[in-house]
């Protein structure tokens, strides 16, 4: 089973969802997605990234951005657990959970790793392109929850180098200074950002982010 990597296709796939029979690629459309795995039903980490990725719905939303979980356990498991993250995180679950018993997604997505565990996934999370590539691979261990305030930044810093010649420089936020790209000689940096451009070093140049 290959090892998947950055630049790597993401695999399609149809599966049972608590949202119905979904086809992974139809799902996402030409929007962003985030595929993210979960050891188990009914564990207390899991509960609390469910019910905190339902609240950051209208944040996705605005980055153009899908989200679809996947755990291995079956669908009439996950229905039940629906009901205790309502119960518990005070939201409602507003995307699909894959239903993976038979663990073709996990597999695709390389989510169990036998040293963590043979049988469960790890906390996986998969930043997919409107182009299908993988942008970002993320991997946890079972007992940390995921930060959603950085896969926002994260989504941030992507959508934004994915269509302005700039990277991101370390803590960046939405609205703050960006790189300018290596590979942009500074003249023509000065013609794409203006008199903007702060050079403190021919490698290192700052300039305002574009989109704020």
């Amino acid at each position: 089973m290959a090892v998947l990597r950055l630049g790597d296709t993401a695999p399609d796939f149809t599966a049972e969802t608590t949202q119905g029979t979904l086809n992974f690629y139809d799902f996402l459309g030409d929007h962003w997605g985030i595929l993210f795995s979960h050891p188990a039903d009914f564990t207390p980490v899991c509960t609390t990234e469910l019910g905190t990725a339902a609240k950051f719905k209208d944040e996705f939303d605005r980055r153009k951005v899908k989200v679809i979980a996947l755990s291995v356990d079956p669908l009439d498991s996950h229905q039940a657990w629906l009901q205790d993250i309502a119960e518990t995180q005070d939201t409602e679950v507003n995307f699909p959970i894959i239903a993976d018993a038979d663990r073709k997604v996990s597999d695709l997505y390389d989510m169990i790793h036998p040293k963590a565990n043979d049988t469960l996934t790890v906390r996986s999370v998969f930043i997919i392109g409107p182009d299908k590539k993988i942008k970002l691979i993320l991997t946890y261990p079972a007992s940390t929850g995921r930060n959603f305030y950085e896969l926002l930044r994260v989504i941030d810093s992507l959508q934004l180098t994915a269509y302005h010649k700039v990277a991101t420089p370390a803590n960046w936020e939405h609205g703050q200074k960006v790189v300018v790209s290596p590979a942009i000689p500074t003249p023509e940096a000065h013609t794409l950002f203006g008199d903007q451009v702060e050079e403190l070093k021919p490698y290192l140049r700052l300039t305002p982010d574009p989109t704020a």
